[in-house]
């Protein structure tokens, strides 16, 4: 899951950023409105966690310019309770909308409530012959063993299994969990893979499609 995370407090922007990471997703950051509008024109997000009262461009802005890309689905943070400013939020285009201070838990949970909106219904737990990953509670298994992944593996392979065995790319991995940071000619994605592949033992779940990139049977 790639996110957009736009905070002029850099200090909590840093804690959410370092909080979602942990949690397996690919975070940008953005400390004002303008940056965060040449960030959603550069790359396609998941989720836009969006902080209203922003320099430069003001939040509201950048939420009406999101929603009318149709491409993400808005957050929007604020430290104002009234609920007037929630209607308001929610009718400039945002998905939903969370008041400061919150729960570190609850903001994920609807990160990933929002993600789960942002294309075709996803189940929770994602499966392939004897591989089990449950997103919510950040666990694999292979054959009832629990494996133990790193953020990155975890991601890839919670991307191969949502597919449904259509091939997914390189580029793809790299944009949706890797961030805005990662060298596009890294070979980070193939070294992922191969500790993946290791950790998922054998037979063989993730194969290579030449030219294309990496699949898991259905």
């Amino acid at each position: 899951m790639r996110v957009l995370l736009v905070e002029d407090e850099q200090p909590l922007a840093g804690y959410i950023a370092a909080g979602l990471r942990k949690h397996g997703c690919a975070v940008d950051i953005a400390l004002d409105g303008g940056a965060a509008l040449e960030k959603v024109d550069l790359a396609p997000y998941d989720v836009v966690v969006l902080d209203r009262d922003l320099p430069v461009v003001h939040g509201d802005t950048v939420c009406r310019r999101v929603a009318a890309l149709g491409t993400s689905r808005i957050l929007m943070l604020t430290a104002s309770v009234a609920v007037e400013d929630r209607v308001d939020g929610l009718g400039l285009g945002a998905d939903d909308y969370l008041g400061k201070p919150f729960a570190f838990t609850e903001l994920l949970a609807r990160v990933r409530a929002l993600a789960r909106r942002t294309g075709a219904a996803r189940p929770p737990v994602l499966r392939a012959a004897d591989v089990v990953l449950d997103a919510a509670r950040r666990t694999v298994e292979r054959g009832g063993r629990l494996l133990h992944l790193t953020p990155k593996e975890f991601g890839v392979l919670e991307q191969l299994l949502a597919a449904g065995g259509a091939v997914v790319s390189a580029e793809t991995l790299l944009d949706k969990v890797w961030d805005e940071h990662a060298d596009p000619f890294t070979n980070a994605v193939r070294i992922t893979v191969g500790t993946l592949r290791r950790k998922l033992g054998e037979p063989p779940v993730i194969h290579t499609v030449t030219g294309a990139g990496y699949r898991i049977e259905p």
